[in-house]
């Protein structure tokens, strides 16, 4: 609303934004992406789901679909210890290439290694076999930084209400 807000004022004196239509098209796509609840979310899209003191780790529904068609997936090696926020890996579509953050700090025990031939697993299933990695937890209280569903989609629903105030000041920009 600040936005269009924003355009209105902007437009009352002669003045019209020009907004890439790119980058609206990137806002609109985070507006249709699932969450799963039981999953605990970072805020750069990478999930864990914690089972005692193991995590299963990976990106979320609204990652991947901001990547588009995964093509590679760079996998941790077994025994590596990772700090939250840490970049663990890369994945890569046929549009873009993005680290892959930690989302808690913990050792790898175990990989998805159909990843190695089947990286759009990503794309198809994020939550259950397109996970990347299981990791020990080594501290619990990274996992207090971490958003639930409820929190992470109220997120996604304001970064998606950016798409339109975007749609509205480029509209407002063609008006004459």
């Amino acid at each position: 609303m600040a936005l269009r807000n924003t355009a209105l004022a902007l437009a009352s004196v002669g003045l019209r934004p020009n907004v890439p239509s790119i980058f609206c098209s990137l806002l609109a796509s985070r507006s249709f992406a699932s969450v799963e609840t039981g999953y605990l979310y970072a805020k750069s899209h990478e999930w864990a789901k914690v089972d005692g003191d193991v995590a299963t780790v990976g990106i979320s529904d609204h990652a991947q679909a901001e990547l588009g068609d995964v093509v590679y997936v760079e996998l941790p090696d077994i025994g590596k210890t990772f700090s939250a926020g840490e970049t663990f890996g890369v994945v890569e579509s046929v549009k873009a290439a993005s680290d892959v953050y930690a989302p808690i700090s913990g050792e790898v025990l175990e990989v998805n290694s159909e990843l190695k031939d089947k990286p759009a697993t990503i794309n198809a299933d994020p939550y259950k076999s397109g996970w990347i990695m299981k990791v020990k937890v080594t501290n619990k209280g990274d996992l207090s930084k971490l958003l639930d569903a409820k929190a992470y989609e109220k997120r996604n629903r304001a970064l998606s209400s950016e798409s339109s105030a975007c749609w509205a000041i480029q509209n407002l920009s063609r008006e004459e």
